[in-house]
């Protein structure tokens, strides 16, 4: 990506929240596997952003069960899924968690893909984004389902630079998986 003189390159921020899980009785939350539309829904995204040409260089995975599912059907459509990074931070994360667990990136990521759950994932999208292409802010602060997917893009050297407002919210698609 073209790097804008003294800022850096262009990042991605990609944030996709887990696909719609299952609430099976007896079953503590961190444990709780993808619904069966959940298990249609995740591949779509993982097409779409194939599709969209949106393919991280990292994936930073929440450690629950419904996200690691979400990862792991998004990724299996791709020919060489990129190295992905399980953190259990990213499990209720709140906005500075979830940005304190993206600054720790390397600087040689520039498409970062973050798989985690609400209400974190669409508080960060909203933060971060100072500005949106369309109505994508609005659609965002409207709901933000399951694997619903954002594209906040900004110019920096480092991860450890993103701040609030500095993105362009570019996109938001909610994928799903034909029945």
């Amino acid at each position: 990506m073209k790097a804008r003189a003294g800022v850096g390159p262009l990042r991605r921020l990609v944030v996709l929240r887990h696909a719609k899980s299952a609430w099976p009785p007896g079953i503590a939350d961190h444990q709780r596997p993808l619904a069966p539309r959940g298990r249609r829904d995740a591949p779509a995204a993982g097409r779409a952003l194939a599709e969209a040409d949106q393919l991280p260089d990292l994936a930073l995975v929440s450690t629950a069960v419904r996200a690691r599912q979400t990862w792991e059907l998004a990724s299996g459509q791709w020919g060489t899924p990129p190295p992905v990074r399980h953190d259990s931070r990213v499990y209720a994360a709140d906005v500075p968690e979830l940005l304190a667990v993206v600054r720790e990136t390397s600087a040689e990521v520039e498409t970062l893909l973050v798989v985690g759950h609400n209400p974190g994932l669409e508080e960060l999208v909203l933060d971060l984004a100072g500005d949106g292409l369309g109505d994508a802010v609005e659609r965002v602060r409207v709901k933000f389902p399951t694997s619903a997917i954002a594209v906040l893009t900004w110019y920096g050297r480092t991860w450890e630079a993103l701040r609030p407002g500095v993105a362009l919210l570019t996109s938001v698609t909610v994928p799903r998986g034909k029945k």
